[in-house]
């Protein structure tokens, strides 16, 4: 992982790996899009060639008396008006392609981070809170899009038109394309130094972007509970504050991207007025090195001089781009631990669980990914249609045996399901066949069916009925002006906190499982609300495979309950 690596220059070389291959499944279009630019440039060209062959025709008729025929003017008027619009039709063209790869770019990646996020469960945490995980999948992802449409494609015309300008130049006179050459140079130069510090800066950018929204979200969330102490005024300051910190960022990288701009033009308008010069002193015949004589002449100085600015604007272009490529940079880099989380290297089997299952671990232990033991080696059995209570100290390691059933984790030794290898079975499937109730109740902002649906899209009014009726929560939503459809808030603002666990506990009989892991399910519940939740279990559950964490040391309707502590699993 890029956090993990120390060495600079092989944390540069990891992020350009990865920006490639984002890029590989778009190189098609991306080579097309080239195709068109290089059109562009070679019918820039042929357009100065026009103007200024129309221009000397004009000149060479003022000298001499006669009527200006139209054979005269209208080839060097008809070709450049002819390039003038196919340019811009190219140029139309190589946008849409560009886009068109930016937004596959993208929304595949952005895939890719929700499917991770998806396999990852609860396991996300580690990666961030969900307030910056969600920054990252919507803002640094689009933060690639300046980098596919504009410095990508740059970067590869910045080198090849300069050098088809200088050839054609170079026919008229040689000196004027060394000229041009020679200071070319001067320009990538000052971008690279300049580009350095505007990686530097997106980065600590974009962190501080993520940890604002992470804490905004936090904030938004504890809103209740903020209004209960009466702490609205704080919160308000800390997010003054944050959002006033963020801007000083903000105008800070504006600052060196408005200052590096201006200073690669100034580069890029002496060079062109180097060139000017040498042109017009040379027409006027007044070059120290050829008094009396015109090295160039009118039609090849004017060509020359049309061709300058195209010649330098590439390169200018690629500087002004080049905050793009440090915004890409990182993004790539803030998001590459979510990247770097391996994928499963096959499905697996499908586990179909028909009835309640048995559950076996032996030696079973699960360490982070930072190395840190997260359970130590536990040996237990469960038998089928147990009802099993797990306690232990926090941080013990019971949260993490239920996301490893669950496919979330990833652990040592023998974890099995009805004698299946859990490591072994499709981890996606794996999760329709259990049923997980936490702490905090899984509820979306819509309605109270839309919710339930969520378990069971199939389910009617009357199945949904009869859950909500199962968990005693039917009389409530009668009584309701909306009834089933009243809509819910931000995480189920509108029902209590027990209110939201039997609705989570509905969700439960919809989808109709024979295992059920409750983590804690009541331990943020009143004790009234909580030994209300616990009869609903023990009638609800009955016919199941259970685990139940809990620090509650009177639930008499468990068949066992186990300690886990110091990496062993005992009855109590």
């Amino acid at each position: 992982m890029i956090a993990q690596t120390a060495d600079p220059s092989h944390r540069k070389r990891i992020i350009d790996e990865t920006l490639k291959a984002r890029l590989a499944p778009v190189k098609a279009i991306l080579r097309k899009a080239g195709v068109l630019a290089l059109a562009h440039s070679l019918l820039f060209i042929v357009q100065s060639a026009c103007l200024a062959a129309l221009f000397a025709g004009f000149l060479n008729h003022a000298q001499e008396p006669g009527v200006l025929s139209a054979g005269q003017w209208l080839p060097g008027a008809g070709g450049f008006l002819l390039a003038y619009l196919l340019r811009a039709l190219l140029e139309y063209g190589k946008g849409r392609l560009l886009q068109q790869a930016s937004i596959a770019v993208r929304r595949t990646l952005r895939a890719t981070l929700l499917a991770t996020l998806a396999r990852l469960g609860p396991e996300r945490r580690h990666y961030g809170s969900d307030g910056g995980l969600s920054t990252q999948v919507l803002e640094q992802v689009d933060a690639l899009d300046g980098y596919i449409r504009h410095f990508y494609l740059q970067q590869r015309i910045a080198a090849l038109t300069p050098v088809l300008i200088a050839a054609a130049a170079a026919y008229y006179s040689p000196l004027a394309a060394t000229l041009m050459l020679v200071t070319a140079p001067l320009v990538p130069i000052f971008m690279i130094l300049a580009g350095h510090a505007a990686a530097d800066r997106n980065r600590r950018q974009l962190a501080a972007l993520a940890l604002l929204g992470g804490r905004f979200l936090d904030l938004v969330r504890g809103l209740p509970t903020l209004r209960h102490l009466g702490a609205q005024q704080q919160a308000q300051r800390f997010i003054e504050r944050g959002a006033e910190d963020y801007r000083r960022r903000t105008m800070s990288v504006l600052a060196l991207a408005f200052l590096s701009t201006a200073v690669l033009e100034l580069f890029a308008t002496l060079a062109i007025a180097l060139v000017a010069v040498y042109l017009g002193l040379g027409l006027i015949g007044v070059l120290p090195w050829a008094q009396g004589q015109v090295p160039v002449a009118y039609q090849g100085a004017l060509f020359i001089l049309l061709l300058a600015p195209e010649f330098y604007a590439p390169l200018r272009k690629l500087g002004a781009d080049y905050h793009d490529k440090a915004k890409a940079e990182a993004a790539i880099a803030a998001l590459l631990p979510l990247l770097d989380v391996p994928t499963p290297a096959k499905t697996g089997k499908r586990l179909t669980l028909k009835a309640p299952p048995s559950l076996a671990l032996k030696a079973l232990s699960i360490t982070s990914r930072d190395g840190r033991v997260r359970l130590p080696p536990v040996t237990l059995t469960v038998e089928a249609g147990e009802r099993i209570g797990i306690r232990g100290a926090s941080g013990s390691g019971k949260s993490s045996l239920l996301q490893a059933l669950l496919g979330f984790a990833d652990y040592h030794g023998t974890l099995k399901i009805d004698w299946q290898e859990v490591a072994t079975l499709d981890r996606a499937f794996l999760g329709t066949q259990i049923a997980y109730l936490a702490q905090d109740p899984p509820i979306l902002p819509g309605s109270i069916g839309e919710n339930l649906r969520l378990a069971n899209e199939q389910a009617d009014d009357a199945c949904l009925r009869k859950a909500l009726e199962q968990v005693r929560l039917w009389p409530l939503i009668e009584r309701l002006p909306q009834g089933i459809d009243s809509v819910l808030g931000e995480r189920g603002r509108g029902l209590s906190g027990g209110q939201l666990q039997r609705l989570s506990l509905a969700q439960l009989l919809l989808r109709d499982v024979p295992l059920w892991l409750l983590d804690e399910p009541s331990a943020h519940l009143d004790r009234q609300s909580a030994a209300d939740l616990l009869r609903l279990l023990d009638t609800l559950s009955v016919g199941k495979t259970v685990l139940l964490v809990s620090h509650c040391r009177d639930i008499d309707w468990l068949d066992r309950s186990w300690e886990v502590s110091e990496g062993a699993a005992h009855v109590i």
